[in-house]
């Protein structure tokens, strides 16, 4: 994964949630199956997409850049989405220029298709929580889902990707399997 599936992503974003931000009380709805509102949802989703990218561009070895991202309080729905346009550009640009051999810490040594696959699930699950939240019909584009789930689910069972990554991450059940309460993606790569 790279950069562009990141940009594929960020276009799912602001097609299925850009026209939907007249409403600010809309956004104080929870996300979904999220205990956050959707404002926050969607901040959060920024600050991942920032911290990929700093950690792509610092390269620690051994924990996260001491910085958070703050949306203030008062920015509306769509400032909030441009917040997340830029955070999401900053790391798809960090994936282009990243050489193959880079690694940075994300519990363990991490490379940037890594990073990229991180950055395409943040942005398709909370599209999809934040969709729920206000009211729309949307699904994952199957082809994303399927190239985040080899990266960072490679134990995933079979199915159709967009259901199969939404299990995978306790946000629905799959051919008669429970949904998850707890999960965990695998985005370090083996040393060696």
């Amino acid at each position: 994964m790279n950069g562009d599936d990141v940009r594929a992503a960020l276009g799912e974003l602001r097609r299925t949630l850009g026209p939907h931000t007249d409403d600010g009380r809309a956004w104080a709805a929870p996300a979904g199956p999220l205990e956050w509102s959707c404002r926050e949802t969607a901040a959060h989703i920024a600050h991942d997409l920032l911290g990929y990218a700093g950690q792509l561009a610092a390269r620690p070895a051994d924990g996260y850049l001491p910085f958070d991202l703050t949306v203030r309080a008062e920015a509306g729905p769509a400032e909030v989405l441009t917040v997340v346009t830029a955070c999401g550009h900053l790391l798809a640009t960090a994936l282009d220029t990243a050489p193959p051999d880079l690694r940075a810490w994300h519990y363990g040594p991490c490379d940037p298709p890594g990073f990229a696959a991180m950055g395409v699930a943040e942005l398709l699950l909370h599209t999809h929580d934040l969709a729920l939240g206000l009211g729309l019909l949307w699904r994952p584009p199957a082809g994303l889902c399927a190239a985040v789930l080899e990266r960072l689910f490679p134990d995933a069972p079979a199915g159709e990707p967009a259901a199969v990554l939404l299990w995978c991450t306790g946000r629905g059940e799959l051919n008669g399997r429970p949904r998850r309460t707890s999960w965990a993606w695998r985005a370090a790569v083996p040393e060696g």
